[in-house]
């Protein structure tokens, strides 16, 4: 088989920092970077398909005659399409093995070292995946002999003894229509494709790539929470250690362009450090803060250093920026200053890095300062990509289809290893939990359903304060004693006529709770607006697809865009969103060219001052 090498040599080689000013593609879909040694594996593979589920009993990890190849990454549905095009593909589940063959890596010197040892990463890979090297069954680090999930990277550290001179890679991945499991907008067997129901989209979507680490480090995650009043950051860390001891932190802070080699800020913490993994809040000054908004995006740069007692030493570095965001009354606040969020919904669908980094410079352009990631995962050099844009994140945890103990664990589990991986962005401002009922259909009556949205809802206000959190975006948001469990109070109005937009408008911005969404606004026992929680318009327009109505082209789609963004900043609300950034399958109602990135209407059509006059001259 061959060996395709997407990097200059097939060599262990330095990671290095994404920099959309220089034009370099940082190759490795994480944002905490390590200055190691990595080996991606992208490439040819072996596959085949496992069609009766026999691979694991005949030892298809020891040996098999793996008759077709396919591309790592993509997905499993495309590599079943060109191997087996007769086969039907969704009964309910398929299970796919791949494999491929690498020589022993030319390791850098520092990996001889006792301290240190190779790492196995999958960027994103599912819904269940199993790897074997050289045969040997593989536990992640966390010790799972299957990874659950298909959103975050999971890793693997790998044993010197298992390496041989030519190395045999192993994956399994058996995907499922199983509604309990978190899959988004991809069709179950409760939700079929078509309308707003897309084909699954599952597998190897993310690289792969061996690389060297520490056996004693800081993992690649970083909690920051800012607090802006006092030039104060909190991370929070986690610790990987193998040799219990005594361990000094080091963090380093430098602005993220800067002229001077010294540090702005630096600070060292003495731990005692136990084998296992822990994690380990730190706090920081930084002198004369630049707070980071869309307007000004200053990120800072954090190096993270684990010294041992011998002064060996592991690092991480990331950005971050120093913000607060708050909802107060009718208002949201970033950085104590009141914001409007200009938002448009945006769905990746299939589409890869490059498209979607495309698509977030589109939606820059249109004058949008807040972009809703619609239940769907994406490469995360996108959040680094919105962080030095200066674009702001509304991010949702990818729905199963039906609420059922089971659907909400894997909701909860699905929740906690993106939560892990996304809490250093400072564009990152809001996580919806549900999205219209899907996955929580029964909340109005069931209360198992009340109460695990509420105790999610609690936890992420404390664990997670940096974040607002919306509990069931569109409708039926829960309120208990007369107090939502939701941070912000958002309705999903489709209509095309104005004279009926107008109307809804009304109607929610002066506090109604039936009659304006599809649903009752709230359920669980009552609460009166009183203009005590922020208004959004969380989605609307739509106009091109065939079940909201609207125009049919572009040129009338800006006009109609304008006469009904007007009519929403005539009234208090604290933003919308705007349905949809691109087209997606049966929905044809965006405006951004899926595959170039280009506009299909006019520049800057979402720009704040185009609206001021409404603004100024509506009922505020």
């Amino acid at each position: 088989m061959s060996i395709e090498i997407n990097h200059p040599n097939y060599n262990l080689t330095k990671t290095k920092e994404e920099n959309i000013d220089e034009g370099y593609i940082n190759p490795l879909p994480r944002a905490v970077m390590r200055p190691n040694s990595f080996l991606l594996l992208d490439g040819d593979w072996k596959f085949s398909y496992d069609s009766e589920n026999l691979g694991i009993t005949d030892h298809w990890y020891i040996a098999h005659n793996f008759k077709a190849e396919a591309h790592w990454p993509g997905s499993v549905e495309n590599h079943m399409s060109k191997n087996y095009p007769d086969e039907k593909l969704w009964h309910d589940t398929v299970i796919v093995w791949y494999e491929r063959e690498f020589p022993l890596p030319r390791l850098s010197d520092d990996y001889k070292c006792p301290h240190s040892q190779l790492q196995l990463t999958f960027g994103a890979c599912g819904y269940k995946t199993q790897v074997w090297l050289n045969g040997i069954a593989l536990k992640t680090i966390e010790g799972q002999d299957v990874h659950i999930g298909s959103n975050t990277s999971f890793s693997y550290e790998l044993d010197e003894t298992m390496l041989k001179q030519n190395n045999k890679l192993t994956v399994r991945i058996s995907g499922t229509m199983d509604a309990d499991t978190a899959r988004g907008k991809q069709e179950s067997s409760v939700y079929k494709r078509g309308g707003i129901w897309y084909q699954t989209y599952t597998g190897g979507v993310r690289s792969i790539w061996l690389e060297t680490i520490e056996r004693n480090r800081l993992r690649s995650r970083i909690d920051v929470v800012s607090l802006i009043e006092e030039n104060l950051v909190r991370f929070n860390f986690t610790t990987r250690i193998h040799n219990p001891g005594l361990y000094k932190i080091r963090l380093k802070v430098y602005n993220r362009k800067q002229e001077s080699p010294d540090p702005i800020a630096t600070d060292e913490y003495d731990l005692v450090l136990e084998a296992g993994q822990k994690p380990q809040r730190l706090v920081m000054k930084l002198p004369d803060a630049t707070y980071w908004s869309p307007e000004t995006p200053h990120l800072y740069r954090l190096i993270a250093q684990l010294i041992d007692e011998n002064a060996y030493t592991s690092e991480i570095e990331a950005n971050f920026g120093l913000r607060k965001i708050e909802a107060i009354g009718t208002t949201i606040y970033l950085n104590n200053k009141p914001i409007y969020l200009n938002g448009i919904l945006y769905q990746p669908g299939i589409a890869n890095y490059d498209e979607i980094k495309r698509h977030m410079l589109a939606m820059k352009k249109l004058g949008c300062n807040l972009v809703r990631i619609h239940i769907a995962g994406v490469d995360p050099r996108i959040y680094n990509l919105a962080d030095k844009i200066g674009m702001l994140l509304w991010v949702e945890v990818p729905s199963p289809h039906r609420s059922t103990d089971k659907s909400r664990k894997n909701h909860k589990e699905e929740l906690l290893r993106m939560l892990a991986l996304m809490n250093t962005h400072p564009s990152i401002i809001i996580w919806g939990l549900y999205n219209e009922d899907w996955g929580a259909q029964d909340i109005a009556t069931n209360t198992k359903t009340q109460e695990y949205i509420m105790g999610m809802y609690h936890y992420m206000k404390l664990a997670h304060p940096q974040f607002l959190v919306v509990d069931n975006d569109g409708w039926h948001h829960y309120s208990y004693q007369g107090r939502l469990k939701t941070d912000l109070l958002t309705a999903h109005l489709y209509t095309p006529d104005i004279e009926r937009w107008s109307l809804l408008l009304d109607k929610l911005a002066y506090g109604q709770m039936n009659d304006v969404a599809a649903f009752p606004m709230i359920v669980g026992d009552p609460f009166f607006y009183r203009k005590q929680i922020p208004l959004i318009v969380s989605e609307w327009g739509g106009f091109g697809f065939p079940d909201y109505g609207g125009p049919k082209d572009d040129d009338e789609r800006t006009k109609q865009i304008k006469l009904f963004k007007k009519e929403i900043r005539k009234r208090q609300f604290a933003g919308d969103v705007y349905t949809q950034a691109t087209n997606i399958e049966d929905e044809r109602n965006g405006l951004i060219d899926f595959q170039t990135g280009e506009l299909k209407v006019p520049e800057g059509l979402f720009n704040e001052e185009n609206y001021v006059h409404a603004q100024n001259n509506g009922t505020m």
